[in-house]
């Protein structure tokens, strides 16, 4: 073997401990690479921190709804909903949930910005209430993190509903509902669960025919 070879030869361990090296931080780098990704139910976000978009006193009051149901005097509230508070859109006020529906049978809407079925079925709650009055409690939850657009999407379709910011989706863990949209949850007076419907009314009526059977309450349209 020729003197020229001896180098070449000499080289070699170096550089397969070179390329070991070079895997090792390849396979460190793919390893910490952050993983993305969105829930086939709404846009992507971190899971147990979202970012809120709070909304501005000015956005709350271009927004135009009705004011948060306020508690009873000395109203508690009890069922599966005590001890949850939200925000009510309508003046970013903290909302007992439990105590601000007690003794009055309710309705919460759960819905999002993004969620085409809400848009179709929140006119039809609106004119339920409308009938309801003072009968029942007809409530929307907004179960996204984003207030600001929540606000923009009831303001584009003229909903005036009081309604509440759920974020962390609160009112759907405590009541077991799936993670979809639109739910509604139906609330006796005393704060037990009627009914949980994981479906989109089709027209008042229908909302009419679900409160009657589910909460005894019967609602004219």
């Amino acid at each position: 073997m020729s003197d020229s070879a001896e180098p070449s030869l000499s080289r070699r361990p170096a550089l397969r401990w070179a390329l070991a090296a070079l895997i090792v931080v390849v396979a460190a780098a793919v390893a910490l690479w952050p993983r993305g990704g969105s829930e086939t139910t709404g846009p992507a976000q971190t899971a147990k921190q979202p970012a809120v978009a709070v909304a501005s006193p000015e956005q709350r009051v271009a927004a135009g709804l009705f004011p948060c149901p306020a508690p009873a005097p000395g109203a508690t509230g009890s069922g599966p909903l005590a001890g949850i508070t939200l925000t009510c859109l309508a003046d970013g006020a903290p909302f007992d949930v439990a105590a601000a529906l007690a003794g009055k049978p309710a309705l919460l809407n759960l819905w999002a910005y993004w969620c085409g079925p809400c848009a179709v079925e929140l006119p039809h709650l609106q004119e339920f209430a409308q009938h309801a009055g003072s009968e029942l409690t007809v409530l929307t939850v907004h179960s996204d993190p984003d207030e600001v657009k929540a606000l923009a999407r009831l303001s584009g379709l003229d909903i005036t509903l009081p309604g509440v910011a759920d974020p962390q989706a609160s009112v759907r863990t405590a009541v077991g509902a799936p993670a979809v949209l639109p739910v509604s949850v139906l609330v006796r007076a005393d704060g037990t669960i009627a009914s949980v419907e994981v479906r989109t009314f089709a027209d008042v009526a229908d909302i009419a025919d679900t409160v009657a059977e589910e909460l005894g309450v019967r609602i004219a349209v």
